[in-house]
């Protein structure tokens, strides 16, 4: 790793979009690179789950080196050929245009992925996007805390298509999102509900009483039909723009203000006032022409948000141009098709009470943590003889030391007193204990454990715990002899 150090911090320089956000190139580049990168073990002997090393059965494959790799085994790259060598098709599609990943393997993505792809000669991905994650309000989801949100549960009474729009809509390009059941039904009414769902629905019913459906050419232009046509020329670009940054929530944001613009333009023209005067019939028609233009630019551009909302809305539309090439510019304001007759309308988002739904959730969520205070049981295992648990050595053993290992947030290396000698045990238990609350407590230690690595510190045993989400060491009373085998 460290021969390509100067070479990869080379590349992120000279390619300042290879990491994005910034925040996270800077912290790669300052936790890392910069700090002194070191060499890494491609193998691990601490469990049997991977692909062996077959020199030496004792060794697995680290995951980390056989899980990058399907990057391009998967387009058949050739190991005993160049780059120039392989495939027209593994060319084709490497060097990647992006890797979309969650911000806690980015260290995998942006500094040993691309050594090893240096150490094969192989292109690099041209950009790596570290995406944020969403917590429950400020907290991170736990079950023991019952606040965990399924995407099921969500889907059930918000749909696919308002799920996909929370997500995407609420999503923050750098900073952690935040999603709760009360920001959700609020988005969901506001956005979808509102201004979406009402815009569409009020524009067809109204195409259906005063045309019996059929679109009608706009023969009768006004002035406030080019700031209309302006708004969603200026929501085009801005979405394009975003997109292609990967601020997601902004390019909807973009949308939804063209939306908003729509809404306030039945408002300004009162198609129901025109309707009442005949010599008003080519404005009437002119003024609902440009709200179905205006629906289907939004329909276009939120189809990657909300797929099957906006294919049924294009589909209501009679529209053949569906593409994003056919919008974009006032030009091609004009996408719908005259003669055509349009589908009737449905109430595609309805609106949620907010405080029957909460009051429902509630009491589901009351339930749960009912059934996980009851106790479960836990999986069988197979049972072993007396000598099998006599071959396990347990002492006790007094922490006299304790400390954080540099670059990995789980673990913390302790140094022990078993009375008889000292061992050094890393634990990867420092995201529950600080290394105060550990000093001077009597724990239990598994003492013929064999010496293994961690992060190139040796661990000379293991200490007891229990519990999976959240860990607590077994600890002893203070009276309890150094170096006491505990059966």
């Amino acid at each position: 790793m460290s021969k390509y150090a100067d070479r990869l911090m080379e590349h992120i320089e000279s390619h300042p979009e290879f990491i994005e956000p910034e925040s996270r190139k800077k912290e790669m580049v300052n936790n890392f690179l910069k700090a002194g990168l070191q060499d890494l073990c491609v193998s691990r002997t601490s469990f049997k789950w991977g692909i062996p090393v077959d020199f030496d059965d004792r060794h697995v494959v680290y995951v980390w080196l056989d899980a990058l790799t399907n990057y391009i085994t998967a387009l058949g790259y050739d190991a005993d050929k160049s780059y120039d060598e392989q495939s027209e098709h593994f060319k084709k599609y490497w060097p990647c245009d992006v890797h979309i990943i969650g911000k806690d393997i980015l260290r995998f993505h942006t500094i040993y992925w691309p050594i090893f792809l240096m150490a094969l000669d192989l292109p690099l991905p041209k950009k790596v996007f570290g995406h944020p994650w969403f917590n429950f309000g400020v907290e991170k989801m736990s079950k023991s805390r019952g606040n965990v949100i399924y995407a099921d549960a969500l889907a059930e009474r918000f749909g696919v298509d308002g799920v996909r729009y929370y997500a995407l809509a609420e999503m923050p390009y750098a900073s952690d999102g935040s999603i709760t059941y009360e920001a959700v039904i609020k988005r969901y009414n506001t956005d979808l509900v509102n201004n979406l769902g009402n815009l569409v629905k009020r524009t067809l019913d109204m195409q259906k009483k005063y045309f019996d459906k059929t679109v009608i050419a706009p023969t009768a232009p006004e002035e406030l039909d080019g700031e209309l046509r302006a708004a969603c020329v200026k929501a085009y670009s801005e979405y394009i723009n975003n997109m292609d940054s990967y601020r997601i929530a902004d390019a909807i944001d973009s949308v939804i203000e063209m939306l908003s613009r729509a809404n306030k333009y039945i408002d300004e023209t009162t198609p129901w006032t025109l309707a009442k005067d005949e010599t008003k019939k080519e404005r009437l028609a002119t003024v609902l022409y440009n709200l179905l233009e205006v629906i289907r630019w939004g329909a276009v551009m939120l189809k990657p948000v909300i797929p099957e909302t906006a294919e049924e809305i294009l589909t209501k539309l009679c529209a053949e141009n569906t593409d994003l090439d056919s919008i974009g510019s006032e030009e091609q304001f004009g996408g719908i098709k005259v003669g055509a007759v349009l589908g009737d309308s449905r109430v595609m988002f309805a609106r949620i009470d907010e405080e029957k739904l909460l009051a429902e959730i509630e009491a589901e969520r009351a339930a749960a943590l009912k059934a996980l205070e009851a106790p479960q049981k836990p999986e069988p295992v197979a049972p072993i003889g007396i000598e099998d648990f006599m071959g396990v050595e347990l002492r006790s053993a007094k922490v006299l030391s304790c400390e954080r290992v540099p670059k990995a947030k789980k673990l913390l290396c302790m140094q022990l007193d078993l009375g008889y000698e000292k061992r050094q045990v890393v634990s990867g238990i420092a995201q529950y204990y600080t290394p105060e609350q550990l000093i001077g407590k009597k724990v239990i230690i598994v003492a013929n454990l064999k010496p293994a690595k961690l992060c190139g510190i040796e661990s000379q045993g293991m200490i007891l715990a229990s519990g999976e989400e959240d860990v607590r060491v077994v600890f002893l009373d203070d009276a309890t002899a150094l170096g006491e085998r505990i059966r």
